[in-house]
């Protein structure tokens, strides 16, 4: 055998052990070449008599995370090819046939005759859970970073190398059915009580169990492979199964609103290949998979949540001409929630932190919100109180801004007023070194004019993080107009090691995400002003595609917030510059109700101290007219929540605000949760084509106003034919 990301060895029992050990890479991944390696391992191992089995384990700290997705990006435009080149028929067989290459490489394990024992330890994912899922023992380190799972619909694809038939063979149909529509990655304890694994074991025991158990069982099968094997929750049609498809059904669509394909298909895949032999059920999944492989959404999905990510995550947007920053020391100003998260999330990452408020009691505070979440942590399994003490001694909270000194990185999170800010920065610049980068945590205030206070201007960058610190991924770095590369190339590092993805984005009045979040929570509010029904609002919104409906974010991130900025905007800006139908409406909600949100228990929703959140009722005395439900055009109601947002995107993408469509998608999905199978706001314009994007705009326009209006550069698109992404491919290859 020539094996390069193998190494195959035989004890004197018989035994092999075939370790996966990519060079050069630090997580081991499907690609053809594996996939190759592996056919040769399994040909080796089912024609020599001396080897009795075969161990596959991991030389990595980890197993595997799946496949290369862009494998899956060659093939699909290996299709594409194929179509235009030897027409559809052509194509389609030839990429059903290249896209169950793995499933088949998969069943040939399961049937060589030779019994497998998957040895896994660390993360153990998608398409790297279903070769697990193959061999007939798996066994699984008790180690607290062991998961397996099949997490493919996140990306927009569902398990299609076998997995959809073997756990919906090896659990009861609706856990089945559950696992795969959230994707969650499951800890071994769990995995092993829910059917997906035979054992867990300590880590230095793996590999000697699955010896042992290979030993034991020399003619071992797939229990489907057993001629009286009878599936967990009885047949498809019988009164047991029955009890299972409607309500999947149901969840389905209540989850998903049936704008993901992948679910679909899981359900479909394995609602029809429970009512088969393996080989057929399998075979009925690759065709499933073939399809979604072709679909949009799923294109779009890996691209932005995969491809695009991946890229900002290693530093896409950094200088490359700027050394990698020594980041050890970050000063935090202001220890209220933002900070107070922004303090959690670096001292998690290792790095000392220096957290700051007006006096100690404050920072104290700040400091005691740390150690809320690492016990959180602790409870849940996930840490232990050595943790706590070590990120706890990482953070010291203080009063006294002399203590920044040393700082590599100052973030300044205090409360958003020009005034309030251009002090803090005269006092840390009075205390810190002329090399530290100064980095201003703000949601709205142009960074142009924050750092017109200061003395360093080259240093000083926007750093925004999204509430709630310790859970949004997104944070937007923002260049103000003198801001220099080492500022941008720190700030970009310092993301980094926080384990965040960043957006670099040029300073405008609410940069990128909250304006086009902005215009969401707006056109809520517009469309209550109409005598749209609240609750239809609401749907519409998640309908859509949002994770909330328009009413109840703002009631999230603060009805009292939206009529700050509203008014704040007005004052600047002028007269023309707000909506007088959301003007009078946050002004009542605000000054004559209080109703401020979630935070005070009362904005359009009541938040009762037992039971669930519901619409508060004065709504409906809030507006003079009222539109009846049955007049009520849904699809008009998902089409502008949606298009408002992209509408956005492709202004600040004319203006300069984001110069990257990656940047548009990434940042709008994880940012602001835009429709993620659509693969972002920029995505959207392009599947939709720019015409007909124009043309819905144009028709929204003359119906809702002046907002939907197309801008110039839509416009041009439209007539062109070009696309985002097509006209960024073009510049970054002239």
């Amino acid at each position: 055998m020539n094996l390069t990301n193998f190494r195959f060895e035989t004890d004197s029992d018989g035994i092999a052990t075939l370790t996966w050990d990519m060079p050069e890479r630090s997580m081991n991944v499907i690609t053809p070449e594996v996939m190759a390696e592996l056919d040769q391992a399994i040909d080796k191992v089912a024609s020599d008599e001396a080897i009795k089995g075969c161990v596959i384990t991991s030389g990595k700290e980890a197993f595997s995370g799946g496949a290369d997705l862009t494998m899956l990006q060659t093939l699909r435009d290996l299709y594409l090819g194929l179509v235009k080149e030897k027409g559809e028929e052509v194509a389609m067989q030839t990429f059903f046939d290249e896209s169950r290459k793995l499933s088949l490489l998969y069943r040939k394990l399961e049937t060589c005759g030779k019994p497998f024992a998957a040895a896994i330890h660390g993360v153990c994912l998608g398409g790297a859970f279903e070769l697990a899922l193959a061999c007939q023992y798996r066994v699984v380190s008790d180690d607290a970073s062991t998961r397996v799972g099949l997490p493919e619909v996140k990306v927009g694809l569902f398990p299609g190398a076998g997995g959809t038939q073997r756990v919906a063979r090896l659990m009861q149909t609706g856990d089945a059915l559950q696992m795969m529509f959230k994707g969650e990655q499951i800890k071994a304890l769990p995995a092993r009580n829910m059917g997906l694994v035979h054992a867990a074991v300590p880590r230095d025991q793996l590999v000697q169990n699955a010896r042992d158990w290979l030993k034991a069982n020399p003619q071992a099968k797939a229990p489907w492979d057993d001629p009286k094997f009878k599936l967990p929750s009885n047949k498809v049609y019988s009164p047991a199964g029955m009890q299972i498809w409607p309500p999947a059904n149901a969840i389905y669509r209540r989850e998903t609103n049936d704008n993901y394909p992948a679910a679909r298909a899981i359900l479909s895949a394995v609602y029809e290949g429970l009512q088969m032999p393996i080989d057929l059920g399998l075979r009925i999944e690759s065709r499933y998979f073939a399809k979604i492989l072709r679909s949009k959404e799923a294109a779009s999905m890996i691209r932005s949540l995969f491809v695009s990510m991946q890229d900002l995550n290693k530093g896409a947007r950094r200088p490359a001409d700027v050394p990698p920053s020594k980041l050890k020391r970050v000063g935090v100003v202001g220890a209220g929630f933002m900070g107070a998260g922004i303090a959690y999330v670096s001292a998690n990452a290792g790095l000392e932190v220096v957290l700051i408020d007006r006096d100690m009691e404050a920072a104290e505070k700040g400091k005691a919100y740390s150690h809320k979440l690492i016990s959180d942590q602790i409870m849940k399994g996930r840490a232990k109180t050595a943790d706590r003490d070590a990120l706890l001694g990482r953070i010291k909270a203080s009063a006294d801004y002399a203590d920044l000194k040393g700082c590599d990185l100052i973030v300044e999170a205090v409360f958003e007023d020009p005034k309030v800010k251009a002090e803090v920065i005269t006092k840390v610049e009075a205390v810190v070194g002329p090399r530290t980068i100064f980095g201003s945590n703000t949601s709205t205030l142009p960074i142009t004019g924050l750092a017109s206070h200061s003395q360093r201007p080259k240093n000083f960058i926007g750093i925004h993080f999204f509430s709630p610190v310790e859970k949004m991924l997104l944070v937007e770095i923002i260049m103000a107009r003198k801001t220099g590369k080492k500022a941008l190339a720190m700030a970009l590092d310092f993301v980094r090691a926080i384990r965040k993805t960043p957006i670099v984005v040029n300073d405008t009045r609410g940069f990128y995400a909250n304006r086009c979040v902005g215009n969401y929570i707006r056109e809520g509010h517009l469309m209550l002003m109409e005598g749209v029904p609240p609750a239809m609002i609401e749907a519409a919104g998640k309908q859509a595609g949002m994770p909330v409906g328009p009413l109840s974010l703002n009631d999230e991130v603060a009805v009292d917030l939206a009529w700050k900025v509203l008014k704040a905007t007005k004052a600047q800006l002028g007269e023309g510059s707000v909506d007088p139908g959301q003007e009078k409406l946050l002004g009542e909600m605000v000054e004559k109700y209080g109703r401020l949100g979630r935070k005070n228990g009362k904005g359009f929703y009541d938040y009762p101290e037992t039971g669930p959140k519901r619409l508060w009722p004065g709504l409906a005395e809030l507006v003079s007219s009222h539109i009846p439900p049955e007049k009520v055009d849904m699809e008009e109601l998902k089409h502008r929540l949606l298009v408002t947002q992209a509408l956005e995107a492709a202004r600040t993408y004319e203006e300069g605000v984001v110069t990257d469509p990656r940047e548009a998608d990434v940042g709008s999905i994880i940012g602001f949760g835009f429709a993620p199978y659509s693969g972002g706001t920029l995505s959207y314009i392009d599947n939709m084509g720019a015409a007909a994007f124009v043309k819905l705009c144009e028709t929204l326009a003359k119906k809702h106003g002046e907002r939907f209006k197309p801008n110039r550069m839509l416009k041009r698109m439209a007539k062109t034919g070009e696309s985002f992404y097509g006209a960024a491919e073009k510049k970054a290859a002239a």
